[in-house]
């Protein structure tokens, strides 16, 4: 099997994955997944498309991620996995299609506006 990519999208972060055949590595910015997100919630975040199909020691994954915050990086990984093994293997996407791995979450911060501190917050009004 040769190298297949994809890329995911969250807020402001993005997720380049590139997974091959292997032992069940994630390698994250040349750092172990382990390492680049301590907290277990992200990486379960990150795992949940290859534990739904079951698939966690097939693959190695390879991710170039950049932009956001650590959260927004985590469902951008899980996106762009799941769109790889969705190219892997076509079978998979409506098991992945139910439990919502396939969309992508189009919420982002709204622009401030002018003449307001933040995009909906209003300065204090005053009567006289």
């Amino acid at each position: 099997m040769e190298v297949v990519n994809a890329i995911g999208r969250r807020k402001a972060a993005v997720a380049r994955v590139y997974v091959t055949k292997g032992s069940g590595k994630i390698t994250i910015n040349k750092r172990d997944l382990e390492n680049y997100f301590p907290s277990s919630i992200l990486q379960y975040i990150v795992k949940q498309p290859l534990k739904k199909l079951d698939v966690a020691e097939q693959y190695d994954i390879k991710v170039n991620l950049f932009g956001g915050g650590f959260k927004g990086q985590s469902e951008a990984t899980r996106l762009a996995i799941t769109r790889a093994l969705i190219k892997i293997d076509p079978e998979s996407k409506p098991a992945l299609k139910a439990e919502g791995f396939t969309t992508r979450d189009p919420r982002a911060v709204e622009r401030k506006k002018p003449g307001r501190p933040k995009a909906r917050k209003r300065f204090q009004f005053s009567k006289r």
